[in-house]
């Protein structure tokens, strides 16, 4: 008798799950994957050219909150929880509602999902989403190419669109970008490699995404997203700390795992945090992973109109997943705003329309930052009314895409960039040119 599965998931890890282990697997039956956090992928198919011979019609996406009905329903055998940066707490409960129903209630590692890959693989992952992975892989880029060699980027997917049409993508343009209608989301992490001149590549299904990027590839680096495992089995895994968030390196899935599965551990933005803080992260990986190898970095900011702030009311815009999934309160726009004198930070609440509104009723611990939702052109376009009806002076834009490229702003807008700066040794280039040789 095949176990009936259902898959938890938010777009990303569950389909690479699917594909990986049960695509292809007769011992298993997948009734139906369910979805959170990601707006309008419930009610939508996981489409046949993308499921398999064992699923002629594809596979139904149902909203998290159907789970418990549909096991019963359907007398499942066994839940996989299949999406990331949830703490322990969050999972364990899903857990219990997963038990309560009848079913088992699985968590999916590496031996079963993990790709091998040709070429050596270096991974950029996290202990929670916000922590600074952006500049650290634009950082691990520039070394390897320094290097000599040919390095393609893969990023941790985000499939919110026509998941046929994104089963393998290709990025080495700002066109591209265009051409695959890509999301705010998807834009943050692909445009800054597509500026350097580094291939991007992303998508749904991680086996066609590694054979295409293996034939122009010397080295690939794995470009984690929120908290997530890497995809591929890494010659390399770094993993970064946030001392903003102490001890969250050993409360949140698959979080931990990344932190106790390291060999890089880096402590990032210290500049900005409270020294006990900085030795809260520095003893608890003494007591988990004293293998690792420690690198401290900061992550200083800059603003392209520094004289823009001083004085005024501003509305901060910040990196959407960093304030959602990350439950940052602010992000590097607002510490951007204080640094260079603003007056005042401008509360969004009160102009915000459609789903916005929502992601704020959803999200309570935000106020005076606006998390730059875009999942669709539809909440693109909330977003700019949002930024517009706000009664402020200036704008900061604390995103990592300036996003004046997609949104026309009524008001003076400065963006904030921000780069990693490790502090002493022993550093990243030291550390990958010894691995890659």
């Amino acid at each position: 008798m095949k176990k009936k599965v259902i898959i938890m998931g938010a777009a990303g890890r569950d389909f690479h799950n699917f594909n990986t282990y049960f695509r292809d697997n007769e011992n298993y039956e997948v009734l139906a994957f369910t979805a959170t956090q990601i707006p309008d992928i419930h009610g939508r198919k996981y489409p046949p050219a993308l499921s398999g011979p064992l699923y002629p019609e594809g596979i139904p996406i149902y909203d998290e909150a159907d789970l418990a009905t549909l096991i019963k329903e359907n007398d499942v055998d066994e839940v996989i929880f299949a999406y990331s940066d949830a703490s322990h707490e969050y999972v364990m409960n899903r857990a219990s509602l997963v038990l309560a129903a009848g079913a088992d209630f699985r968590l999916m590692g590496p031996k079963t999902t993990m790709l091998e890959t040709n070429v050596p693989v270096i991974s950029v992952c996290a202990v929670r989403t916000g922590v600074g992975k952006s500049q650290t892989t634009r950082k691990v880029a520039k070394i390897i190419q320094e290097m000599g060699k040919k390095l393609v980027v893969i990023r941790h997917p985000m499939p919110y669109g026509d998941l046929e049409k994104q089963a393998c993508q290709r990025f080495a343009s700002y066109e591209d970008l265009d051409i695959h209608d890509c999301t705010i989301e998807e834009r943050e992490e692909y445009e800054p490699h597509i500026e350097k001149g580094f291939v991007v590549y992303a998508g749904v299904d991680y086996q066609k995404i590694l054979a295409a990027a293996e034939k122009e590839a010397d080295v690939i680096l794995w470009d984690g997203g929120n908290n997530d495992l890497p995809f591929y089995r890494p010659l390399l895994h770094i993993v970064l700390v946030d001392p903003h968030r102490p001890g969250h390196e050993l409360c949140y899935h698959p979080g931990e795992a990344n932190f106790r599965m390291a060999d890089v551990l880096l402590i990032n933005k210290i500049e900005t945090s409270y020294p006990e803080n900085v030795e809260k992260v520095r003893t608890n990986i003494r007591l988990v992973n004293p293998k690792a190898t420690v690198i401290e970095a900061a992550s200083p900011i800059f603003i392209d109109q520094p004289g823009l702030l001083a004085g005024k009311r501003v509305l901060v815009v910040e990196a959407g997943p960093t304030l959602t999934h990350g439950n940052m309160e602010y992000g590097a726009g607002t510490i951007a705003a204080r640094k260079y004198g603003a007056a005042e930070l401008v509360d969004p609440r009160p102009y915000a329309v459609g789903s916005i509104v929502e992601t704020f009723a959803q999200y309570g611990h935000l106020s005076n930052v606006l998390p730059a939702m875009g999942y669709g052109k539809k909440q693109i376009t909330e977003l700019e009314e949002t930024i517009n009806r706000a009664e402020a002076d200036a704008v900061v834009i604390g995103t990592p895409i300036d996003l004046r490229r997609l949104i026309k702003i009524n008001k003076p807008a400065a963006r904030v960039r921000y780069e990693l700066q490790e502090i002493g040794e022993p550093t990243l280039e030291a550390i990958i040119k010894e691995k890659l040789g």
